[in-house]
């Protein structure tokens, strides 16, 4: 997509859509359902950062600036939909944005890229269609964090819990020469074993390599200093 794809003083911006109430609104809900039925943080701070870090990956990796406008769009909305329900909230974020995005007169050729953006970003059923998909993509996958565990009493309970609660440190690195992305994480072992790490993340990591290779990247994964391939 060119940089003219929309008139500047037309274009739907993140920030616009960040600061819709609609969309706060159903941030707030949705985030609100997930912490009744015990699942991790997916609330402003979670889609702040996935938005954020899916403009970046773009913009490092010299994609226009509305593919990564587009992108952090997708960021904000791809969650919306858990106040619908937990399972098929892809699909359920994707049409409630359109219905958002259509009010906000976003041009049809870049709702479409934001709705696919969003639909596809689940492991489960998701494909990197785009190059906002597969950012979108990488940054949501990569936010591992101890912060997102609302129960700390939990990790004993639930192995999803306590994979995040032992990720002491994760950071992504995006480097354009050697086209390659990394996940750096920083496992405390007597919270959660690796192995388990993989119990949980072998998919998401699958779907993560998948939109790298789209972003025509490497996608290396470092646990603990270890590279694992």
């Amino acid at each position: 997509m060119s940089e003219g794809a929309a008139a500047v003083e037309d274009r739907v911006t993140p920030e616009q859509v960040r600061g819709d109430p609609e969309v706060s609104g159903l941030i707030r809900w949705a985030d609100q359902y997930l912490e009744v039925i015990g699942y991790t943080d997916h609330g402003f701070d979670h889609v702040d950062r996935v938005a954020r870090r899916a403009f970046d990956i773009l913009r490092q990796l010299d994609y226009s600036l509305r593919e990564a406008e587009l992108a952090a769009i997708a960021g904000y909305l791809h969650d919306i939909g858990n106040i619908v329900h937990r399972e098929g909230h892809p699909m359920a974020s994707a049409l409630m944005a359109w219905g958002i995005l259509e009010r906000l007169k976003m041009p049809l050729e870049e709702a479409a890229i934001v709705g696919g953006a969003i639909g596809n970003h689940d492991e489960s059923n998701g494909d990197p269609t785009s190059a906002p998909t597969a950012a979108l993509i990488i940054s949501d996958k990569s936010d591992i964090l101890r912060s997102r565990v609302r129960n700390p009493k939990m990790i004993n309970f639930d192995i999803h819990d306590r994979v995040n609660y032992a990720a002491r440190a994760a950071e992504l690195k995006v480097d354009k020469p050697r086209r390659l992305i990394t996940l750096q994480l920083v496992i405390d072992t007597s919270i959660s074993t690796v192995m388990e790490y993989f119990e949980i993340f072998l998919s998401r990591m699958g779907i993560t390599r998948r939109a790298a290779t789209f972003l025509n990247c490497d996608f290396k994964l470092v646990i603990n200093d270890v590279e694992l391939t």
